[in-house]
């Protein structure tokens, strides 16, 4: 695949992207069906979904602590955290050219270090996600950024009442860019985040985080700020996915915003079109500083238990 997509340069831009956009529906035909080792959820999931059709159905996500505690024990170690994703796509303010189009993807997996033998019934995992920025379109396709954050997590699943409530964590990560000199950027920090369900569809997600900058990025929470509120909805079968993550700055006086589509054209694949559109500061540590408004057209792979950002 990366063959292929460095020989798009030797075209023009709009060659590029409708080959790209070719590439990436191509991707969709082979309907593969879900990991084995993420079935127990991912069916979990479904049932809670097909018995809340109603959302105002209060039985919607009924399980026991206990049930839900080994149902997260029987999965197997290794598993992916966050949204895998490839996309490409345009500016929306500034000029469209092989210079401002781009291609972006995330990695992102955990590896579960213990099951549910810490206190609190807690699992404890290590992370890691890689977001890279890809100048596919220039003569020498250069990547522009490539930001790497591996961390150590703490998970708590909550049930109150025989209802499945949401998930907390608590998480020791580190971001940088693997750059030196000017171009060097990173930070440490802690992070505290909770998902709670509202019912079967839809999901609030909200994260704080604190951490020590380094001095060529001293100013970082000016533009990222100090935490994210993300909301999402599904549809019966998961079939149609939206998610809006609002991200504020340090004062408020600007929003980082991010809005995703997602739709899933076979019930038994996990392989979603997708549709992203950021704009904002920070997307990437690099450019942290500079505004950015980017709408992009790719696929994505969920994990079992769906959105975390």
């Amino acid at each position: 695949m990366m063959w292929i997509l460095s020989s798009f340069v030797k075209h023009n831009l709009k060659k590029n992207i409708i080959w790209l956009l070719t590439l990436l529906c191509l991707l969709q035909l082979p309907q593969a069906r879900l990991l084995a080792q993420e079935k127990d959820i991912e069916e979990m999931i479904r049932q809670l979904n097909d018995s809340s059709k109603n959302i105002r159905n209060p039985t919607y996500l009924q399980i026991s602590e206990d049930q839900l505690i080994q149902l997260f024990d029987k999965q197997p170690s290794f598993a992916m955290y966050k949204d895998n994703y490839f996309v490409s796509g345009i500016p929306t303010n500034k000029e469209i050219n092989h210079h401002t189009a781009d291609a972006k993807f995330q990695f992102s997996i955990r590896q579960r270090l213990t099951k549910s033998i810490l206190p609190l019934q807690t699992f404890l995992m290590l992370t890691y996600t890689q977001k890279s920025f890809w100048n596919v379109y220039e003569n020498s396709a250069p990547f522009a950024d490539n930001n790497y954050n591996p961390g150590l997590l703490l998970v708590k699943p909550i049930v109150q009442n025989n209802e499945f409530k949401g998930i907390a964590s608590f998480s020791i990560d580190h971001e940088s860019n693997g750059r030196d000199s000017i171009y060097s950027r990173s930070w440490n920090y802690v992070e505290f985040s909770g998902v709670y369900f509202f019912n079967a569809e839809i999901s609030l997600q909200t994260k704080i985080w604190y951490g020590l900058l380094a001095s060529e990025n001293s100013d970082l929470f000016n533009y990222r700020g100090y935490g994210l509120i993300a909301i999402n909805y599904r549809s019966e079968n998961d079939k149609f996915w939206f998610s809006a993550i609002i991200n504020p700055n340090a004062t408020f006086s600007n929003i980082n915003t991010q809005v995703e589509l997602n739709f899933k054209p076979s019930y038994n694949a996990n392989q979603y079109l997708f549709v992203q559109w950021y704009n904002g500061y920070g997307e990437s540590l690099l450019d942290y500083k500079e505004y950015g408004s980017m709408i992009r057209f790719g696929i994505c792979i969920k994990p079992a238990m769906r959105n975390f950002y």
